[in-house]
C-alpha cells in the first residue's frame, strides 16, 4: 500500500530553487519529469484515477535587477473517472505556465482582500519552488467533469432512493405537477 500524501509540500518533484544563487545575467532552464512513483503519489493527491506523464519545463529569466519570470509548460496525460458514467477517461493536458515573481509587491492587509486582476504576480520569497508551481498548474488544469466519449447525462439515475425502494422514474406523473395545473385554474386573471 503506497501512502498517500497530504499536501503538495509533501511531493517534491525537484529541490526548491535559493534566489540568492540564481545568475542575474541569463536564465536558469528546467525539465522536470517525474518517475512513475512519483506520479502515483501526485495522483493519488488529486484523486486521478493515473497520471501516465507529466512534464514542466521551461526558464526562470530575470526581470531587471532583482524580479524574477518563470515561462514554462505544463504536459500532462490524466486518467480520471466519467462523472457520469465511471469509466475511466484519459484527456491530455498541454498548459502554458507563466509567473512573475517581484521583489517589491506590498502585501495586502485586513480580514477582507480582493483578488488581484493579475494572477501571474507573486512575491519573490528566498526560494522558488517549481514542484508546488507544477502541481499547482496541474491540479487547475484538470477537467473537473470529464465525460467518456457517448456518456448522456440524461441515462444517469439523479436520484437515490432508500434501500428497498425503487428509483425516481422522470416519465412518471407527478402528483404535484396536477395541483400545479389546478391551482393555475383557479387563479383569477389579470
Amino acid at each position: 500500500m503506497t501512502d498517500t500524501p497530504q499536501d503538495i509540500t509533501q511531493i517534491a518533484l525537484a529541490a526548491p530553487i535559493r534566489v540568492a544563487r540564481l545568475d542575474a545575467r541569463k536564465p536558469m532552464e528546467f525539465d522536470l519529469r517525474p518517475e512513475p512513483d512519483i506520479r502515483a503519489r501526485i495522483a493519488a493527491l488529486l484523486g486521478l484515477d493515473g497520471l501516465r506523464k507529466l512534464r514542466f519545463q521551461g526558464s526562470l529569466q530575470p526581470l531587471g535587477k532583482r524580479d524574477w519570470e518563470l515561462r514554462a509548460e505544463l504536459g500532462a496525460t490524466v486518467e480520471q473517472p466519467c462523472a457520469v458514467t465511471l469509466a475511466p477517461v484519459i484527456t491530455r493536458i498541454d498548459e502554458p505556465v507563466t509567473r512573475r515573481f517581484l521583489a517589491e509587491m506590498t502585501e495586502p492587509e485586513g480580514l477582507e482582500v480582493e483578488m488581484p486582476e493579475d494572477d501571474t504576480v507573486e512575491k519573490l520569497g528566498p526560494e522558488i519552488d517549481l514542484s508546488a508551481l507544477a502541481l499547482e498548474a496541474l491540479a487547475l488544469a484538470l477537467p473537473a467533469f470529464p465525460r467518456a466519449k457517448g456518456a448522456d447525462l440524461s441515462e444517469a439515475v439523479l436520484h437515490k432512493a432508500p434501500p428497498g425502494a425503487a428509483p425516481i422514474d422522470e416519465d412518471r406523473p407527478k402528483p404535484f405537477a396536477s395541483l400545479a395545473k389546478l391551482r393555475d385554474k383557479l387563479r383569477p386573471e389579470d
